[in-house]
Order: C-alpha cells, then sequence, then structure tokens
C-alpha cells in the first residue's frame, strides 16, 4: 500500500480535530479519527511530551525575563514546573522569580516548597527544590 496516497485520503475523509470528540459510533477521537480508547504508542506520548516541554519552555522564556540568565538545569526546574501546573499558576510564585532574579537560588527552592503545589505533589518538589539549589541535574 502507497502510505501517502492512504494519507491523503484518510484525512480527507475523517477530517482534522485537535479537541477529544465522539464519533458517530460513540468512540473517543482525536486527530484524523484515532481512536482514544486504544490508547497510544510510546513514540506518541513521546512526541505529545516533547511538544508539550517545548511549549512550557517558550511559556516561560516569554514570561520571565531573567530565563536565559539561569543555567540548563535551572532552566529545566521552571519548564518542568510549567509543564506541571501550567504557565499561569506557575507565574502566581512571585517571591521565587524575585528570588530568581537575584540569583538567590537557596531562596527560590524555599519558596517552591511553600506553596500548595509543593504539597501535591510531594517527591517531584523536592527534587527540583534540589535542582534550583545546586543548579545541577
Amino acid at each position: 500500500m502507497n502510505l501517502e496516497k492512504a494519507k491523503f485520503y484518510t484525512k480527507k475523509f475523517e477530517g482534522l480535530s485537535f479537541h477529544p470528540y465522539l464519533c458517530p459510533t460513540g468512540h473517543l477521537t482525536i486527530g484524523y479519527g484515532h481512536n482514544l480508547e486504544n490508547g497510544i504508542t510510546e513514540e506518541i506520548a513521546s512526541s505529545l511530551l516533547d511538544s508539550d516541554l517545548k511549549t512550557a519552555e517558550k511559556e516561560v522564556c516569554s514570561r520571565f525575563a531573567g530565563y536565559h540568565k539561569l543555567n540548563e538545569a535551572r532552566q529545566f526546574v521552571l519548564t518542568d514546573m510549567a509543564f506541571n501546573m501550567g504557565i499561569s499558576r506557575l507565574m502566581t510564585f512571585k517571591k521565587m522569580f524575585a528570588a530568581l532574579a537575584k540569583g538567590e537560588y537557596p531562596t527560590a527552592a524555599r519558596e517552591m516548597l511553600a506553596s500548595k503545589w509543593a504539597a501535591q505533589v510531594g517527591h517531584r518538589a523536592k527534587i527540583l527544590c534540589e535542582i534550583m539549589k545546586s543548579g545541577e541535574y
């Protein structure tokens, strides 16, 4: 089978939906007719994660002027937090961002731990705080 021709016609028949919907037979569907009830592959999950992390990084970068002054490990912490809770909620960490702007990484880590988020994610928060303090993965 010619996969490119098959994709061309199937895309025309199915249409593209970026949001889940119920198909005429009642199955939860997304994309070009992908039945979500069948799950996804590791490859698709990894591709989605790549895309989501890139989006989170762009959002943090555009909202925090000091992002590029941080080393890669600290950039990761902010990106992971944005990925986990969303950029709007991350931006409520005003004391953390103030500490980051001054290069006060232990203070930034304490502010991270003194949050509802830290209580919700537990071990993840502790690991991210250690990375924020040390600047190392």
